[in-house]
Protein backbone atom coordinates (compact mmCIF):
# COMPACT_ATOMS: atom_id res chain seq x y z
CA UNK A 1 0.00 0.00 0.00
CA UNK A 2 1.27 3.77 -0.91
CA UNK A 3 2.96 5.44 2.36
CA UNK A 4 1.12 8.32 3.82
CA UNK A 5 3.10 10.63 1.89
CA UNK A 6 1.76 9.24 -1.96
CA UNK A 7 1.11 11.67 -4.17
CA UNK A 8 3.33 14.38 -3.08
CA UNK A 9 6.31 15.23 -5.58
CA UNK A 10 9.45 17.36 -4.41
CA UNK A 11 12.17 18.42 -6.05
CA UNK A 12 15.59 17.40 -3.96
CA UNK A 13 18.45 19.80 -4.65
CA UNK A 14 20.60 19.01 -2.04
CA UNK A 15 23.41 16.66 -1.69
CA UNK A 16 26.12 15.27 1.30
CA UNK A 17 23.77 14.35 4.23
CA UNK A 18 21.34 17.14 5.86
CA UNK A 19 19.75 17.52 2.86
CA UNK A 20 19.61 13.91 1.44
CA UNK A 21 18.50 12.72 4.64
CA UNK A 22 15.35 15.24 4.52
CA UNK A 23 14.31 13.97 1.52
CA UNK A 24 15.25 10.27 2.59
CA UNK A 25 11.78 10.33 5.06
CA UNK A 26 9.60 11.90 3.40
CA UNK A 27 10.94 9.12 0.21
CA UNK A 28 10.23 6.09 2.68
CA UNK A 29 7.21 7.59 3.51
CA UNK A 30 5.93 7.44 0.23
CA UNK A 31 6.81 10.76 -1.71
CA UNK A 32 7.97 10.95 -4.93
CA UNK A 33 11.67 12.78 -4.47
CA UNK A 34 13.07 13.75 -7.79
CA UNK A 35 16.52 14.18 -7.11
CA UNK A 36 17.95 16.40 -9.11
CA UNK A 37 22.22 16.26 -9.39
CA UNK A 38 24.90 18.24 -11.22
CA UNK A 39 26.21 16.07 -13.58
CA UNK A 40 29.42 18.30 -13.95
CA UNK A 41 31.50 16.66 -11.11
CA UNK A 42 29.60 13.33 -10.75
CA UNK A 43 26.65 14.64 -9.33
CA UNK A 44 26.00 14.23 -5.73
CA UNK A 45 29.64 14.27 -4.05
CA UNK A 46 28.85 11.19 -1.76
CA UNK A 47 28.60 9.26 -4.95
CA UNK A 48 32.30 9.92 -5.52
CA UNK A 49 33.11 8.31 -2.51
CA UNK A 50 32.41 4.61 -3.70
CA UNK A 51 35.36 2.31 -3.75
CA UNK A 52 34.33 0.25 -6.82
CA UNK A 53 33.47 3.09 -9.77
CA UNK A 54 29.97 2.56 -9.89
CA UNK A 55 29.06 6.12 -7.98
CA UNK A 56 26.49 4.09 -5.57
CA UNK A 57 28.95 4.41 -2.71
CA UNK A 58 27.44 3.20 0.76
CA UNK A 59 26.55 6.53 2.11
CA UNK A 60 24.75 7.81 -1.16
CA UNK A 61 22.62 4.22 -1.25
CA UNK A 62 22.20 4.75 2.85
CA UNK A 63 20.79 8.35 2.23
CA UNK A 64 18.93 8.32 -1.30
CA UNK A 65 17.02 5.33 -1.58
CA UNK A 66 13.48 5.51 -2.95
CA UNK A 67 14.32 8.59 -4.98
CA UNK A 68 14.60 8.78 -8.64
CA UNK A 69 17.87 10.69 -10.14
CA UNK A 70 18.07 13.28 -13.01
CA UNK A 71 21.08 14.96 -13.88
CA UNK A 72 20.54 18.78 -15.19
CA UNK A 73 23.48 21.36 -15.79
CA UNK A 74 22.30 24.31 -13.99
CA UNK A 75 24.85 26.64 -15.32
CA UNK A 76 23.26 25.36 -19.23
CA UNK A 77 21.44 27.91 -21.08
CA UNK A 78 18.14 25.52 -21.46
CA UNK A 79 18.99 23.78 -17.84
CA UNK A 80 17.30 26.21 -15.45
CA UNK A 81 14.16 26.65 -17.64
CA UNK A 82 13.76 22.53 -17.89
CA UNK A 83 14.27 22.37 -14.05
CA UNK A 84 11.60 25.26 -13.77
CA UNK A 85 9.28 23.62 -15.68
CA UNK A 86 9.40 20.30 -13.63
CA UNK A 87 9.23 22.59 -10.49
CA UNK A 88 5.11 23.68 -11.74
CA UNK A 89 4.02 19.96 -10.73
CA UNK A 90 6.25 19.53 -7.94
CA UNK A 91 4.56 19.98 -3.84
CA UNK A 92 8.28 20.89 -2.39
CA UNK A 93 11.84 21.97 -3.29
CA UNK A 94 14.33 21.29 -1.26
CA UNK A 95 17.97 22.75 -1.56
CA UNK A 96 20.93 22.98 0.87
CA UNK A 97 23.45 25.22 -1.30
CA UNK A 98 25.15 28.29 0.43
CA UNK A 99 22.78 30.71 1.62
CA UNK A 100 23.00 33.47 -1.51
CA UNK A 101 23.18 30.63 -4.42
CA UNK A 102 20.03 29.81 -5.01
CA UNK A 103 18.84 33.10 -5.94
CA UNK A 104 21.99 33.42 -7.85
CA UNK A 105 21.32 30.28 -10.15
CA UNK A 106 17.79 31.09 -10.20
CA UNK A 107 16.19 28.52 -7.69
CA UNK A 108 15.41 31.20 -4.84
CA UNK A 109 11.82 31.54 -3.36
CA UNK A 110 10.42 34.29 -5.37
CA UNK A 111 11.92 32.67 -8.61
CA UNK A 112 10.48 29.53 -8.07
CA UNK A 113 6.88 30.62 -6.19
CA UNK A 114 6.34 32.50 -10.05
CA UNK A 115 6.05 28.59 -11.22
CA UNK A 116 4.51 27.03 -8.57
CA UNK A 117 2.44 29.74 -6.59
CA UNK A 118 1.49 27.09 -3.55
CA UNK A 119 4.77 25.27 -3.08
CA UNK A 120 6.71 24.55 0.03
CA UNK A 121 10.45 26.08 -0.73
CA UNK A 122 12.93 24.52 1.58
CA UNK A 123 16.10 26.17 2.44
CA UNK A 124 19.14 24.41 4.43
CA UNK A 125 22.13 25.75 5.67
CA UNK A 126 24.95 25.82 8.20
CA UNK A 127 25.37 28.31 10.15
CA UNK A 128 22.79 30.21 9.32
CA UNK A 129 21.20 32.89 7.10
CA UNK A 130 22.49 35.68 8.60
CA UNK A 131 25.33 36.89 10.83
CA UNK A 132 29.42 36.69 10.71
CA UNK A 133 29.61 33.18 9.77
CA UNK A 134 26.71 33.00 6.63
CA UNK A 135 29.24 32.80 4.41
CA UNK A 136 31.71 30.39 5.93
CA UNK A 137 31.99 26.89 4.79
CA UNK A 138 30.70 24.14 7.37
CA UNK A 139 30.74 20.76 8.22
CA UNK A 140 29.37 18.76 11.33
CA UNK A 141 32.51 19.44 13.31
CA UNK A 142 32.35 22.80 13.31
CA UNK A 143 28.65 22.46 14.21
CA UNK A 144 29.44 20.66 16.98
CA UNK A 145 32.13 23.08 18.53
CA UNK A 146 30.35 26.42 17.41
CA UNK A 147 26.91 24.68 19.87
CA UNK A 148 28.25 23.57 22.61
CA UNK A 149 28.02 20.25 21.45
CA UNK A 150 31.52 19.26 21.42
CA UNK A 151 31.41 20.45 25.43
CA UNK A 152 28.02 18.89 26.33
CA UNK A 153 30.11 15.36 25.06
CA UNK A 154 33.01 16.40 27.27
CA UNK A 155 30.83 15.97 30.40
CA UNK A 156 32.27 19.12 32.10
CA UNK A 157 32.50 22.66 31.18
CA UNK A 158 36.31 22.03 32.14
CA UNK A 159 37.13 19.00 30.56
CA UNK A 160 38.62 18.87 27.07
CA UNK A 161 35.99 19.34 24.23
CA UNK A 162 34.81 15.82 22.56
CA UNK A 163 33.17 15.08 19.23
CA UNK A 164 30.47 13.10 18.71
CA UNK A 165 31.26 9.96 16.57
CA UNK A 166 28.83 10.77 14.16
CA UNK A 167 27.80 13.38 12.51
CA UNK A 168 25.23 14.02 14.51
CA UNK A 169 23.59 17.82 13.47
CA UNK A 170 23.89 16.75 9.82
CA UNK A 171 21.23 13.81 10.49
CA UNK A 172 18.91 15.43 13.36
CA UNK A 173 18.58 18.69 11.05
CA UNK A 174 17.28 16.42 8.41
CA UNK A 175 14.64 15.12 10.54
CA UNK A 176 13.89 18.55 12.10
CA UNK A 177 13.30 19.54 8.49
CA UNK A 178 11.22 16.24 7.24
CA UNK A 179 9.22 17.30 10.14
CA UNK A 180 8.76 21.23 9.56
CA UNK A 181 8.07 20.10 5.59
CA UNK A 182 4.97 17.70 6.50
CA UNK A 183 3.42 20.20 8.68
CA UNK A 184 3.73 22.87 5.83
CA UNK A 185 1.99 20.56 3.72
CA UNK A 186 -0.55 20.08 6.64
CA UNK A 187 -0.68 23.73 6.88
CA UNK A 188 -1.61 24.02 2.38
CA UNK A 189 -4.10 21.29 3.16
CA UNK A 190 -6.18 23.98 5.16
CA UNK A 191 -5.40 27.12 3.90
CA UNK A 192 -3.94 26.57 0.00
CA UNK A 193 -0.94 28.92 0.66
CA UNK A 194 2.40 27.56 0.66
CA UNK A 195 5.10 28.99 2.78
CA UNK A 196 9.61 28.88 2.71
CA UNK A 197 10.86 27.32 5.86
CA UNK A 198 14.62 28.24 6.75
CA UNK A 199 16.64 25.98 8.79
CA UNK A 200 20.15 26.09 9.85
CA UNK A 201 21.99 22.38 11.17
CA UNK A 202 23.08 25.48 13.77
CA UNK A 203 20.01 26.39 15.07
CA UNK A 204 18.69 22.36 15.35
CA UNK A 205 21.46 21.30 17.25
CA UNK A 206 21.02 24.09 19.70
CA UNK A 207 17.42 23.69 20.19
CA UNK A 208 17.76 19.98 20.38
CA UNK A 209 20.65 20.62 23.24
CA UNK A 210 18.37 23.11 25.37
CA UNK A 211 15.39 20.82 26.73
CA UNK A 212 18.60 18.67 28.84
CA UNK A 213 21.52 20.17 28.78
CA UNK A 214 20.99 24.05 29.04
CA UNK A 215 20.06 23.95 32.85
CA UNK A 216 22.63 26.87 33.66
CA UNK A 217 21.28 29.18 30.93
CA UNK A 218 17.72 29.21 31.13
CA UNK A 219 16.45 30.97 33.93
CA UNK A 220 17.49 34.57 32.93
CA UNK A 221 16.24 36.93 35.97
CA UNK A 222 17.90 34.48 38.38
CA UNK A 223 21.39 34.87 36.78
CA UNK A 224 23.46 32.10 35.46
CA UNK A 225 23.00 29.19 37.59
CA UNK A 226 25.46 26.72 38.35
CA UNK A 227 25.77 23.85 35.96
CA UNK A 228 24.74 21.32 37.20
CA UNK A 229 27.20 18.67 38.74
CA UNK A 230 28.56 16.08 35.76
CA UNK A 231 30.63 14.15 34.80
CA UNK A 232 33.25 12.94 32.01
CA UNK A 233 33.02 9.34 32.57
CA UNK A 234 31.05 7.65 30.52
CA UNK A 235 28.14 5.51 32.06
CA UNK A 236 30.14 2.44 29.90
CA UNK A 237 31.72 -0.15 32.71
CA UNK A 238 34.51 -2.34 32.08
CA UNK A 239 33.89 -6.05 32.93
CA UNK A 240 36.39 -9.16 33.39
CA UNK A 241 36.01 -9.39 29.88
CA UNK A 242 34.17 -6.97 28.13
CA UNK A 243 32.34 -3.85 28.63
CA UNK A 244 28.42 -3.43 29.45
CA UNK A 245 26.32 -0.16 30.23
CA UNK A 246 24.67 0.61 33.59
CA UNK A 247 22.41 3.29 33.94
CA UNK A 248 20.74 4.13 37.66
CA UNK A 249 18.64 7.10 37.96
CA UNK A 250 15.74 6.49 40.64
CA UNK A 251 16.07 5.38 44.44
CA UNK A 252 14.55 1.61 43.43
CA UNK A 253 17.14 1.34 40.49
CA UNK A 254 19.78 2.77 43.09
CA UNK A 255 18.62 0.43 45.65
CA UNK A 256 18.20 -2.24 43.13
CA UNK A 257 22.24 -1.93 42.23
CA UNK A 258 23.12 -2.23 45.54
CA UNK A 259 21.50 -5.70 45.81
CA UNK A 260 22.86 -6.64 42.38
CA UNK A 261 26.29 -5.70 42.99
CA UNK A 262 26.13 -7.09 46.57
CA UNK A 263 26.87 -3.70 48.38
CA UNK A 264 24.52 -3.11 50.86
CA UNK A 265 27.26 -0.68 53.05
CA UNK A 266 26.40 2.04 49.55
CA UNK A 267 23.40 2.50 51.26
CA UNK A 268 25.04 3.66 54.38
CA UNK A 269 27.43 6.20 52.79
CA UNK A 270 25.80 9.89 53.03
CA UNK A 271 27.05 11.04 49.56
CA UNK A 272 24.58 8.60 48.09
CA UNK A 273 21.56 8.74 50.54
CA UNK A 274 19.46 11.05 48.41
CA UNK A 275 19.19 11.69 44.27
CA UNK A 276 20.67 14.87 44.32
CA UNK A 277 23.40 13.42 46.80
CA UNK A 278 23.94 10.99 43.92
CA UNK A 279 24.41 13.06 41.35
CA UNK A 280 26.52 15.50 43.44
CA UNK A 281 29.16 13.53 43.93
CA UNK A 282 28.52 11.49 40.53
CA UNK A 283 32.40 10.58 40.18
CA UNK A 284 32.71 8.74 43.23
CA UNK A 285 29.77 6.65 42.99
CA UNK A 286 30.63 5.69 39.21
CA UNK A 287 34.09 5.12 40.38
CA UNK A 288 33.23 2.65 42.98
CA UNK A 289 30.56 1.11 40.70
CA UNK A 290 33.46 0.15 38.07
CA UNK A 291 36.00 -1.05 40.52
CA UNK A 292 33.01 -4.13 41.27
CA UNK A 293 31.74 -4.49 38.21
CA UNK A 294 35.38 -5.35 36.67
CA UNK A 295 35.74 -8.64 38.75
CA UNK A 296 32.59 -10.90 36.57
CA UNK A 297 32.08 -11.50 33.18
CA UNK A 298 29.69 -9.29 31.24
CA UNK A 299 27.06 -12.00 31.10
CA UNK A 300 27.23 -12.75 34.55
CA UNK A 301 26.61 -8.83 35.44
CA UNK A 302 23.66 -8.48 33.12
CA UNK A 303 22.30 -11.55 34.62
CA UNK A 304 22.33 -9.93 37.37
CA UNK A 305 20.80 -6.69 36.96
CA UNK A 306 18.77 -7.81 34.99
CA UNK A 307 17.05 -9.73 37.33
CA UNK A 308 17.17 -7.06 40.00
CA UNK A 309 15.27 -4.70 37.30
CA UNK A 310 18.70 -2.39 37.11
CA UNK A 311 18.80 -0.61 33.77
CA UNK A 312 21.57 -2.67 31.76
CA UNK A 313 22.71 -3.11 28.49
CA UNK A 314 25.47 -5.28 26.70
CA UNK A 315 27.81 -2.60 24.49
CA UNK A 316 27.99 -4.37 21.37
CA UNK A 317 30.32 -3.49 18.28
CA UNK A 318 28.68 -2.86 14.72
CA UNK A 319 28.86 -6.66 13.75
CA UNK A 320 27.52 -7.97 17.03
CA UNK A 321 24.34 -5.23 17.43
CA UNK A 322 23.28 -6.61 13.90
CA UNK A 323 23.07 -9.94 15.16
CA UNK A 324 21.38 -9.49 18.61
CA UNK A 325 17.82 -11.10 19.54
CA UNK A 326 16.62 -7.17 20.31
CA UNK A 327 17.43 -6.32 16.84
CA UNK A 328 16.81 -8.94 15.01
CA UNK A 329 13.06 -9.08 16.93
CA UNK A 330 12.51 -5.12 15.78
CA UNK A 331 13.32 -5.76 12.28
CA UNK A 332 14.82 -2.50 11.85
CA UNK A 333 17.87 -4.25 9.34
CA UNK A 334 16.97 -5.33 6.20
CA UNK A 335 18.32 -6.77 3.14
CA UNK A 336 17.87 -6.46 -0.15
CA UNK A 337 19.40 -7.24 -3.86
CA UNK A 338 20.68 -3.62 -5.71
CA UNK A 339 21.26 -4.54 -9.26
CA UNK A 340 24.17 -2.85 -9.91
CA UNK A 341 26.16 -3.31 -6.19
CA UNK A 342 24.24 -6.96 -5.13
CA UNK A 343 23.15 -7.37 -1.74
CA UNK A 344 22.55 -4.38 0.71
CA UNK A 345 21.99 -4.17 4.27
CA UNK A 346 20.32 -1.34 5.61
CA UNK A 347 18.12 0.22 8.33
CA UNK A 348 14.13 0.37 7.78
CA UNK A 349 12.50 3.57 8.56
CA UNK A 350 11.93 3.79 12.52
CA UNK A 351 8.44 5.05 12.10
CA UNK A 352 6.33 2.10 11.67
CA UNK A 353 2.51 3.02 10.19
CA UNK A 354 -0.23 0.17 10.40
CA UNK A 355 -1.86 1.12 7.26
CA UNK A 356 0.63 2.73 4.79
CA UNK A 357 4.27 1.13 5.88
CA UNK A 358 7.43 1.63 4.29
CA UNK A 359 7.67 0.35 0.89
CA UNK A 360 11.10 0.06 -0.80
CA UNK A 361 10.49 1.49 -4.27
CA UNK A 362 13.75 2.43 -5.57
CA UNK A 363 17.50 0.94 -4.34
CA UNK A 364 19.31 3.93 -4.95
CA UNK A 365 19.95 5.07 -8.60
CA UNK A 366 22.57 5.45 -10.72
CA UNK A 367 23.24 8.95 -12.03
CA UNK A 368 20.81 10.05 -14.11
CA UNK A 369 18.98 6.87 -14.07
CA UNK A 370 15.77 8.15 -14.38
CA UNK A 371 16.00 11.81 -16.45
CA UNK A 372 14.13 10.51 -19.68
CA UNK A 373 11.34 8.92 -17.59
CA UNK A 374 10.91 12.17 -15.56
CA UNK A 375 10.90 14.66 -18.36
CA UNK A 376 8.76 12.36 -20.13
CA UNK A 377 5.77 12.68 -17.23
CA UNK A 378 6.53 16.16 -16.66
CA UNK A 379 5.00 16.48 -20.79
CA UNK A 380 8.27 16.78 -22.43
CA UNK A 381 8.54 15.13 -25.80
CA UNK A 382 11.04 13.25 -27.07
CA UNK A 383 11.79 15.69 -29.54
CA UNK A 384 12.40 18.18 -27.04
CA UNK A 385 14.22 15.85 -24.36
CA UNK A 386 16.41 15.06 -27.69
CA UNK A 387 17.58 18.52 -28.03
CA UNK A 388 18.29 18.91 -24.29
CA UNK A 389 20.33 16.15 -24.30
CA UNK A 390 22.23 17.88 -27.03
CA UNK A 391 22.54 20.53 -25.68
CA UNK A 392 24.40 18.97 -22.90
CA UNK A 393 21.53 20.01 -20.38
CA UNK A 394 21.97 16.67 -18.76
CA UNK A 395 26.09 16.47 -19.25
CA UNK A 396 27.89 13.62 -21.20
CA UNK A 397 28.11 10.81 -18.30
CA UNK A 398 24.16 10.35 -18.33
CA UNK A 399 23.00 10.14 -21.83
CA UNK A 400 22.73 6.57 -22.17
CA UNK A 401 20.14 6.91 -18.81
CA UNK A 402 18.46 9.91 -19.78
CA UNK A 403 17.33 7.82 -23.60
Amino acid sequence: MPGPLHGVRIIDLTSMISGPSTTLMLADQGADVIKVENPVGGGDHTRSVSRHGTGLAASFLNNNRNKRSITIDLKNPEGLPALLRLIRNADVLVQNFRPGVAERIGVGEAAVREHAPDIIHVSIAGFGFTGPYVAKPVYDPLIQALSGLATVQAGSDEERPRLVRTILPDKLTGIVAAQAITAALYAREKTGEGQAIQLSMLDSIIAFLWGSDMESQTMVDHGIEQQNAQSFRDLIYETSDGYISVAVQQDKEWLALTRALETPEWLEDERFKTVAGRHRNINDRLDLTQEVLRTRTSAEWLERLEAEGVPSAPVLNRFGMIEHPQIEANGIVIEHDHPVVGKLRQARPAARFSKTDFELRQQGATLGQHTGEVLTEAGFSGEEITALRAAGVFGTETRQAAE
